[in-house]
Parts: structure tokens; sequence; C-alpha cells
């Protein structure tokens, strides 16, 4: 199910993007990139339609995935 991140609160939005940024396997490559600037780049990408938020109701657990793994596209 994808829930669009307008309907999410300023707060729950700000924690659901870190938490996701600041998970294991979200390395950025050899150069450090700050927190804040990575919670932008990925709101960004929700604003674009690039990236959207899924939410499974057999776990209860919100993703931050790209669009296209939803849609079939590329």
């Amino acid at each position: 199910m994808i829930i669009p991140y307008e309907q999410l609160s300023g707060e729950a939005l700000h924690a659901l993007i870190e938490d996701f940024v600041t998970r294991d396997g979200t390395d950025y490559g050899e150069r450090e990139v700050a927190l804040h600037t990575k919670v932008d780049q990925v709101r960004t990408q929700l604003r674009r339609g690039d990236a959207v938020i899924t939410y499974d109701p057999d776990t209860g657990s919100c993703a931050i995935v790209p669009a296209r793994e939803v849609t079939g596209a590329g």
C-alpha cells in the first residue's frame, strides 16, 4: 500500500526519512554525506515521485522505496 508523503505530519515524515537514511546498507560511497543532506535528498525524491512510502499492514512497517519498484516501470 502506498502512503502519499503529504498525508504524514512534518515530524512523522522527517522521522521516517531519518530512520531510512541511517539504516545499515544506505552508504553513500567513500565520501561522508551529512544527515541533513541525505534527508533533503530523500524528501526531494518523494516530492518528484522518484520514491514512495509503502506500508505493510501485515508487519505494521513503512519503507521508502524507488517508485519503479512499486509501479513495475523501468
